[in-house]
């Protein structure tokens, strides 16, 4: 079988089937020398290879492809759109490459060959669905390859074909092994493209070479992956691991995607409850999916030791066995599947004798969340009220209990621990910017901007009152803005940016504005908040203050519920959150409608000082969970509200640095309006 002009035969295939190969194509990307330099169909120049998206803003693919780009930096280009043949070009940087560095003398790149690539900047696209199980390619019959790769005449085309694994080279302790696959031919450019097990719905290994005029070539499993560096300090958060932090990203989006009820479109564990043999062993892909996302929640193994330790306590469990060993939550539940478990009840005890394991595991360096905890222990009792005996279940609860019990005593201790000094900016002097709308014209606004002195009057520093488009007013006020900030700034602490305006225009984006001569956004060199000339009347607006001041603040989110858009509640409503709530609006969108900006009123009628928004836009179907379970974090960690600024001030550097930990926060802003702290008056500066 050869690949035709479209991309080869492929033999029938149902329609679950079809559907994952939709799904797998659709995440399947270029890879090229920055900057791009070429034309887009043009299959000579900068295309390197081919990759796929394995979690949320990572690419995985051969080494040997991401390594030829230039200063670590390349090209990663895809469909935002399936709908659409246009593709979308993002700059990546290659975090990690095994092995890390290519061996002198002649010879390709050997085993594992696979690279991970971080994109620069938040983008929405699809993620594979990626395999759990150890050296799941080689248990794989026929696979599918996918990848790009040059067409006769000129150009690029996505292209896929089926081979069958016919062995290794290399046993599985081997550091160096690959899998021989044979069948249609793989073309040259395919290389770190994906191999997809239909039959179980599931990426399983990575495209690694060609053999020079024979069909057929040589692939990598996605296990391989395990090897990657474990760091040399304490894992704390997920973060600090790159394995983890990809594959909990993996996880969480395609729980997120099966539980929403939002999208529209089929998932990857839609068309794998499809096939005829689903995977995910007794669980399915449904439960499957809901495990996983919960285990990512929760802090990695402490090590791969404690991890090898939990599974060698299960009966029939033979983890050791597996090469290279389990790394993840993920890994050892994969390592559950091989299981010499007797029967259905004996299977499903095993799986929740494991989550137990997961919830009392040792974690020296970083707290179990109470939150976190209780998702996972709920998916745990829901499986042990329909699966398992009576007795089973009460033993079960005596266990959560004492969890339970030490999570609490965690988390009272956390609570009283010092917070260390806050970062009072109602203290210091900060920069105010005006922006107004003006009445008479349309689309015309005024400026001015100030310097607001804590201990003194307001300083005026230039204001234009005559009109100006929206889009000419960061050049129209760029040296204002200049000027005030070298009047307040100080070493290693930039003054605060106050941006006033109505809440009609609280999707400004005045933190993503560049100003010579940093070429930075503004957002990402100094904290930047919002207020408004409306403020209601609320009596409570101090007391909701001070109280964000002196207790524990938590984020509710008020315009969005089960992913779908909701209306903000009534004034009466909001006035019954706690003083320490601090509101989010995931759908404020960029441009809001009556609606939307009616909400935010409430809001301030109802005494909030402390408020955050969303202003990407969200379409009706957009999967909003990550969002919703950062900002709850992000909130949390804080504590008090006058923390607030700086951190939204951090997340904003991170997003400007290429942190993908932080691209959830792309487009929040934060309304930060002290009623201890009026806004210099509207006329203190005299109009030209």
């Amino acid at each position: 079988m050869t690949f035709g002009e479209q991309g080869g035969a492929e033999g029938a295939l149902g329609p679950a089937q079809a559907a994952l190969m939709d799904l797998v194509q659709d995440a399947t990307v270029r890879i090229h020398r920055p900057p791009s330099g070429y034309a887009q169909d043009g299959p000579e120049g900068d295309f390197l290879g081919s990759g796929f998206f394995v979690a949320p803003s990572w690419v995985l693919t051969c080494a040997h492809v991401a390594t030829r780009g230039e200063g670590g930096m390349v090209g990663v280009w895809f469909k935002e759109d399936r709908y659409s043949a246009e593709l979308t070009e993002v700059p990546g940087r290659v975090v990690a490459a095994l092995p890390g560095t290519r061996p002198p003398g002649p010879g390709g790149w050997p085993a594992p060959d696979l690279a991970l690539i971080q994109l620069q900047r938040p983008v929405e696209h699809p993620c594979v669905y990626v395999t759990e199980r150890s050296e799941a390619l080689l248990r794989s019959r026929e696979v599918r390859c996918v990848g790009w790769a040059p067409v006769q005449g000129g150009g690029l085309r996505n292209r896929s074909g089926v081979c069958v694994v016919k062995g290794s080279y290399g046993g599985s302790g081997d550091a160096e092994q690959v899998v021989r696959i044979d069948g249609d031919w793989v073309e040259l450019g395919m290389s770190g493209g994906p191999l997809v097990d239909l039959a179980r719905g599931e990426v399983v290994g990575v495209i690694k070479s060609q053999i020079n005029g024979h069909q057929g070539g040589t692939a990598v499993g996605v296990e391989r992956l395990r090897t990657l560096e474990v760091p040399a300090g304490p894992v704390e958060t997920e973060t600090d691991d790159i394995y983890q932090s990809v594959f909990h990203a993996h996880d969480r989006y395609h729980a997120d995607r099966h539980t929403s009820s939002a999208g529209t479109e089929r998932t990857w564990t839609d068309a794998q409850s499809d096939l005829p043999d689903p995977p995910g062993g007794i669980l399915g892909p449904k439960l499957r999916a809901e495990l996983l996302g919960r285990l990512a929640e929760l802090s990695p193994p402490a090590s791969t030791r404690s991890l090898l330790t939990l599974l060698d306590r299960l009966p029939g469990v033979y983890a050791r066995d597996h090469r290279p060993a389990p790394r993840g939550w993920r890994d050892g539940l994969g390592a559950l599947y091989d299981a010499r478990a007797r029967d259905r009840e004996a299977r499903f005890e095993l799986i929740v004798r494991y989550c137990m394991g997961v919830l009392a595991a040792d974690r020296p360096c970083g707290q179990l969340s109470v939150r976190n905890a209780k998702a996972l222990w709920g998916w745990v009792k829901r499986i042990a009220d329909t699966e398992l005996p009576r007795d089973l279940r009460r033993q079960l609860d005596v266990e959560w209990a004492a969890i339970r019990l030490r999570l609490e005593q965690n988390r009272q201790r956390a609570a009283r621990a010092p917070a260390g000094d806050p970062v009072r900016y109602g203290e210091r002097d900060c920069v105010v910017l005006h922006v107004d709308l003006q009445g008479w014209a349309r689309d015309q606004y005024d400026w001015r901007v100030a310097v607001d002195r804590r201990a003194a009057e307001a300083e005026p520093v230039d204001e234009d009152s005559r009109g100006v488009p929206l889009g000419t007013v960061p050049d129209r006020l760029a040296a204002a803005l200049t000027e005030a900030f070298r009047r307040c700034d100080e070493p290693d602490s930039p003054a605060m940016l106050q941006v006033v305006v109505a809440p009609a225009l609280f999707g400004l984006p005045v933190d993503d504005w560049v100003l010579p001569p940093s070429g930075t956004r503004l957002g990402a060199v100094r904290p930047v908040v919002l207020r408004s000339p409306y403020q209601g009347a609320a009596e409570e607006r101090p007391a909701r203050w001070d109280a964000g001041l002196a207790a524990a603040i938590r984020a509710e989110v008020v315009d969005c519920e089960d992913e779908l858009r909701v209306r903000v509640p009534e004034s009466a409503r909001l006035r019954t959150l706690a003083h320490g709530t601090v509101p989010v609006l995931c759908r404020y969108g960029s441009l809001p409608d009556p609606e939307v900006t009616a909400g935010v009123v409430r809001l301030l009628d109802s005494g909030f000082g402390v408020a955050l928004l969303q202003r990407r836009t969200a379409e009706g179907d957009t999967v909003c969970k990550e969002f919703h379970r950062r900002v709850a974090e992000a909130v949390s960690d804080t504590r008090t509200h006058d923390r607030l600024p700086w951190k939204i001030h951090e997340l904003r550097r991170g997003v400007s640095a290429g942190r993908t930990e932080t691209y959830w926060s792309a487009g929040a802003a934060l309304y930060y309006d002290d009623p201890h702290r009026p806004l210099p008056g509207s006329d203190f500066l005299e109009a030209p």
